[in-house]
């Protein structure tokens, strides 16, 4: 088969945009086209190891997509199917745009004196997000959902809030008026007007429960993506998944790639769902809940975990944090995520090791990626 290069943009869940609108970033794979019908497929006595068995479909506010290599078709597309299956049960779960949902009615009973009984699910997500806010000082927020609508970034139709208006709605912005009691399984938020978002950690926590149905179906090779975050099992075509860097401010360019064999990597840069104002003030939707305003200390944060549920929860602490201060979070954070680190003088930070396994296609100059950490021209 001839080879081709699939260049594929994820999707990354908003923090305080509003519905989930996609941030977009790479992905580079290389490999045979993948096969998706009957005709494409392998004879299933004679798989291709290389070819990939892909689908496919919109959940959550987004597009998850799977693909599984070293099986036949018959096997492998069920497989995904059931996977695909198990995220569109997590959304009727997990999204607080569903009002029936598991978060949406922790949401309805904010301030009242009785918790609300949740499933297995939701209680994994709401202790994962305590995690990591506990761990970064609250620079991540499960409750950064009572900000949602002060900033638009449609193009067209953008607006900032007002400081009067920020400093209304941050007083609801406390992770440590989440109550969760996991014996009795319940979740309580202490008051009125608080709100719990689960945007990109719930897609994680969809990627986590797809890769284990995979797994237990046999799969020892596979990518996954969905709102903004990749997972990856196993080997590509003999070598590790190759998980492309983008250049915050060149969307053509990648300046490297992570080799990734297991676990989850998520991507947090500035440069998406923001705009100029006409004073040239750069606005954009990772917001320092300290402040209320856009987090200046950081351009991109590409990080990797063993599990979803962590990953975009920690990609946004480190963000928010800062190259030196988020290096020292990761290095206290149980299992040691890793990270590549760009800082608004677009000088490139990583944890220790992770460098040995980050392939450049930029050069390096005095600590810095080439390029102007200002925006001159504006998508």
């Amino acid at each position: 088969m001839m080879r081709i290069r699939l260049c594929l943009l994820l999707a990354l869940a908003l923090i305080g945009c509003g519905d989930d609108e996609p941030q977009l970033r790479p992905v580079e794979l290389e490999g045979p086209t993948p096969a998706t019908s009957e005709e494409e497929a392998e004879p299933e006595d004679e798989v291709d190891p290389d070819a990939l068995v892909q689908r496919s479909r919109p959940i959550m506010g987004t597009v998850f997509q799977i693909s599984v290599g070293g099986m036949p078709e018959a096997q492998a597309a069920p497989l995904i199917g059931r996977a695909l299956d198990e995220i569109e049960r997590l959304e009727d779960v997990l999204s607080e745009w569903q009002d029936d949902s598991e978060i949406s009615r922790i949401n309805a009973a904010a301030g009242r004196e009785r918790p609300v009984e949740v499933g297995p699910d939701s209680l994994r997500v709401v202790k994962a997000g305590l995690d990591v806010s506990r761990w970064s000082g609250g620079a991540f927020d499960l409750s950064w959902a009572a900000l949602r609508g002060l900033y638009t970034f449609q193009p067209g139709e953008e607006s900032v809030p007002t400081r009067a208006e920020v400093r209304a709605r941050l007083r609801f912005v406390d992770w440590e008026a989440i109550a969760l009691d996991e014996e009795a399984r319940t979740v309580r938020l202490a008051r009125e007007g608080m709100a719990i978002g689960t945007g990109g950690i719930g897609k994680g926590y969809a990627l986590d429960r797809a890769g284990a149905i995979l797994r237990e179906g046999g799969a020892e090779s596979y990518m996954m993506f969905g709102g903004g975050q990749v997972q990856v099992h196993g080997m590509r075509s003999g070598r590790p998944w190759r998980v492309g860097i983008q250049h915050p401010r060149d969307p053509a360019t990648y300046i490297g790639f992570l080799e990734v064999t297991d676990g989850s990597i998520s991507t947090s840069g500035d440069y998406e769902h923001a705009f100029l104002d006409a004073s040239g003030t750069h606005w954009h939707h990772i917001i320092d809940l300290e402040t209320g305003l856009p987090a200046r200390r950081t351009m991109q944060v590409t990080l990797r975990a063993s599990e979803g549920v962590y990953a975009d929860a920690l990609s946004t602490a480190a963000f928010v944090l800062g190259p030196e201060a988020a290096l020292e979070l990761l290095a206290e954070v149980p299992g040691h995520p890793e990270a590549v680190i760009i800082g608004p003088d677009l000088r490139l930070h990583a944890t220790p090791g992770t460098r040995n396994r980050l392939v450049m296609r930029v050069p390096i100059e005095d600590g810095r990626i080439p390029g102007e950490p200002t925006f001159r021209r504006w998508r």
